[in-house]
């Protein structure tokens, strides 16, 4: 089980302490990410390990550097509607065997897999809670 807790003083800035670690995002100045701008930082980062073990799994090399540029398109409405990943590896490979380490990587990633209508937050609220 995942568990956090998210904290907001005032305006937009919300801190979530999860796994013993601070995560500070900001929805409203810009001095911190913002969620969506998190949301494609993880699911980048979730990816690069996916790309990692699905290498392996087709008994590929080790793929040495890997960076992904992430790009999303915002609708009207500021939500995000495509995402887009740039992939680049250290290693010379055939395109067959990336083909077959993105298909396995889509399976792995579990960001990949959370992003579906679905699994929108189920939300309770209540008030007068402090």
């Amino acid at each position: 089980m995942l568990e956090g807790t998210t904290t907001s003083i005032e305006g937009y800035e919300t801190v979530t302490r999860i796994d013993g670690t601070n995560l500070t995002i900001d929805a409203g100045t810009g001095t911190e990410p913002s969620p969506t701008e998190t949301l494609l930082a993880s699911y980048a980062s979730c990816y690069t390990v996916a790309l990692r073990i699905g290498a392996q799994q087709q008994n590929a090399d080790n793929l040495g550097r890997i960076e992904i540029e992430a790009e999303a398109d915002r609708d009207t409405e500021n939500d995000l509607e495509v995402i887009r990943f740039a992939v680049a590896v250290e290693i010379e490979i055939d395109d067959e065997t990336l083909a077959a380490i993105v298909e396995h990587s889509n399976a792995l990633c579990h960001v990949h897999d959370a992003l579906r209508d679905e699994l929108h937050a189920d939300v309770t609220i209540r008030g007068n809670a402090f």
